[in-house]
């Protein structure tokens, strides 16, 4: 493929005040955008753009480079130089672009400048230690940062929260059973827990420590009840740590290593993403594993695939996207005109059923008449499906027709397996949360080490919407009680101003988009009260240059809600939206498509240097770099076949999937 060809009139605005895009206009637009998708697919059918994270990553992983002896690698070394360019005007450094300087995020940038030989005169760390006193220096800092100082010599470890083992141990109705907290945080804690125990250490060369970062002027939050409870209990548990070592922890101790073991098998890494894979290797390490134990290397092995190297730099990303990617790029190019049978498509579908998880994770311990799995985030995490990727896939594969019939016969098992599996993860409210059902228990939150504000995973409504999706695709319609439920639950999760929350894309963008999108797909009516308020916020917050953004900043501040520089990926989104109430002839979709005609680039792709993905809201955001390239393709073909919606329909799919287990319903 040519990807130097020009778009020539494609990127040509309209006027704000003609008619709908000209179809020539809109078609070249789509056709270059569609050539550039196309020219980014892998050989064997599969996408993986880029998952962009803030420092913390490049940071950790120098710290991890360190505990192993590698720091000294020239080519590790140019982590340092990612981080040094990544620092704010303010002297420390911020967890998306724009964002506010981040005291934890400062630390251990600081830190691993410091370890690299930075002197601490240099006119950067002068400016980054005053940006870190100024907000409280290392007692400011979150739990897990705190414990990555303790395995350095940086902090006390009897400051540090406790992080029991015996968490393992703990029965399923107890309120600190590890099944209760999010998969994420269940993958980073349980090796924690190992550390946290076992306290290992790691030398500092002489003058590389950061005793200098320390603030006397630090005041900690006033605790709530709850959190003053758990802090008390931490303190007797710290107690209890000190005493000799009891035949309870060591029985701890042996389960929380078997677990995570248990959790590598097929698997890039535990959880397949950074942070436990780091605490992994922290952790073997201090049960006696030698930092050359073939287990230890594969996970650095795992690591170092993370990493982006390029001539001066090398930055690290927090896990790989390849599932999510291709199921939307497949999606994009048949909303925008590929034949359903093309050989792209085809190609990325096999690769798709290729990619189901085919281990009875974490997610069976509350779903244990649920046999069937679904799909996963990235390229090998089979302990972890989740519910999202899974709807996803549902849907595109649903669309799609492959040559013979033995892979269709595959397809359709793989779709009444998947929704099978998708379908019992539905929680009791009628929603989906990501990765388990009913861990939702509120008081996680108030623990000590629950600072990365991930501990549960309830129900969200953009998660809940995609999941409507996938059952109107498939052939489902509102007689079918699990789709009538998730539609009433959406609907309660609309806010005030007729907006939706959006838990996995920056914010209230993303999470309108996908309500108004699920409404259609289940059949409401444009005119309806959800789907007129929610079209009216939307349209309340276009900007001036016909584009809609949300900034990271709407998680904190309120008033920052819808607001924020103009971006492809969240403009495709908006449209979408409008498209989905019956606003495609509008003036404000109008807009929205002149917006991303004049924004793109002439090789067919749209910049964006905006940071729309969400991991945790108010600690860890995301920028997926083929965001600004399938959701405009998808959005302008929308647009193009005039926004027709494909609503439930009785098919071949919904015949083969009327076998799914009565067992399903009974549990609702």
């Amino acid at each position: 493929m040519d990807r130097s060809a020009p778009v020539e009139e494609a990127a040509r605005p309209i006027a704000s005040d003609s008619m709908p895009a000209p179809g020539d206009w809109l078609e070249r637009s789509l056709a270059a955008a569609r050539r550039y998708l196309l020219g980014l697919q892998a050989p064997d059918g599969h996408w993986c753009g880029e998952l962009e994270g803030d420092t913390i990553l490049e940071s950790e992983y120098l710290l991890a480079m360190h505990f192993i002896g590698r720091l000294h690698e020239p080519r590790i070394r140019k982590a340092g130089e990612y981080i040094r360019r990544k620092q704010v005007a303010g002297g420390g450094w911020s967890i998306y672009p724009g964002g506010p300087t981040d005291v934890s995020a400062s630390v251990k940038a600081y830190f691993a400048l410091k370890l690299l030989g930075d002197s601490p005169e240099a006119e950067h760390m002068a400016r980054a230690r005053a940006a870190v006193l100024e907000r409280g220096g290392l007692d400011a800092c979150n739990s897990f940062t705190k414990i990555y100082l303790a395995i350095f010599g940086q902090y006390d470890w009897d400051r540090c929260p406790t992080v029991p083992p015996e968490l393992v141990l703990f029965p399923r109705r107890f309120v600190l059973n590890i099944y209760h907290m999010s998969a994420w945080s269940r993958a980073i804690l349980v090796p924690l827990s190992i550390i946290s125990a076992l306290r290992p250490s790691c030398a500092v060369p002489e003058g590389r420590g950061i005793g200098e970062l320390v603030a006397d002027t630090y005041k900690p939050p006033r605790p709530t009840a709850w959190s003053a409870f758990f802090y008390a209990l931490d303190a007797v548990v710290r107690g209890v740590q000190r005493l000799p070592q009891s035949g309870l922890r060591e029985v701890a101790l042996d389960r929380a290593e078997r677990w995570t073991l248990e959790r590598l098998e097929d698997s890039d890494g535990l959880g397949a993403i950074f942070p436990p894979i780091v605490n992994t290797i922290f952790a073997l390490h201090a049960r006696g594993y030698a930092l050359d134990h073939p287990t230890i290397r594969k996970q650095v092995e795992v690591l170092e695939r993370l990493t982006i190297e390029e001539p001066d730099t090398l930055r690290v990303q927090p896990c790989f996207s390849p599932v999510w990617d291709t199921a939307y790029a497949v999606n994009a190019l048949l909303e925008s005109g590929s034949r359903r049978d093309s050989e792209e498509v085809v190609r990325a579908t096999r690769w798709l059923l290729e990619r189901r998880a085919d281990h009875r994770g974490d997610w069976s311990r509350r779903r244990r008449s649920v046999e069937r799995t679904g799909w996963y985030f990235e390229y090998a995490n089979p302990f972890y499906p989740d519910c999202d990727t899974t709807a996803q896939v549902l849907s595109t594969i649903s669309r799609v027709v492959l040559p013979d019939a033995a892979e269709r016969a595959r397809c359709q098992q793989a779709l009444y397996e998947g929704l099978e599996w998708h379908l019992g993860m539905q929680n009791s409210d009628g929603g989906w949360a990501a990765f388990d059902r009913g861990c939702e228990r509120e008081i996680l939150t108030r623990v000590p080490f629950a600072d990365h504000n991930a501990m549960i995973d309830p129900s969200t409504a953009d998660l809940t919407a995609r999941g409507i999706e996938a059952m109107a695709e498939i052939g489902f319609g509102t007689e079918y009680r699990p789709l009538r439920r998730a539609v009433a639950f959406l609907k309660e999760q609309q806010e005030a101003d007729g907006s939706w929350y959006g838990r996995w894309g920056c914010n209230y963008v993303y999470g309108t988009y996908l309500g108004l999108w699920g409404l259609m797909k289940a059949g409401e009516a444009p005119a309806s009260e959800a789907m007129r308020r929610g079209a009216a916020w939307l349209v309340s917050c276009q900007n001036r240059d016909g584009g809609w953004g949300e900034s990271p900043a709407s998680y904190d501040d309120p008033s920052q809600k819808g607001r924020g520089p103009s971006t492809p990926s969240q403009t495709a989104w908006a449209l979408i939206g409008l498209i989905a109430a019956g606003q495609r002839d509008g003036p404000a979709a109008r807009r929205g498509v002149e917006f991303l005609l004049d924004r793109q680039a002439p090789d067919g792709s749209w910049p964006e240097e905006e940071w729309t993905g969400t991991g945790f809201p108010r600690v860890f955001y995301l920028r997926y770099h083929l965001y600004p390239i399938y959701f405009p393709i998808l959005a302008l073909g929308l647009y193009a076949r005039k926004g027709s919606a494909r609503r439930a329909h009785a098919g071949p799919a919904r015949a083969a999937l009327s076998r799914i287990p009565a067992v399903l319903e009974a549990t609702r």
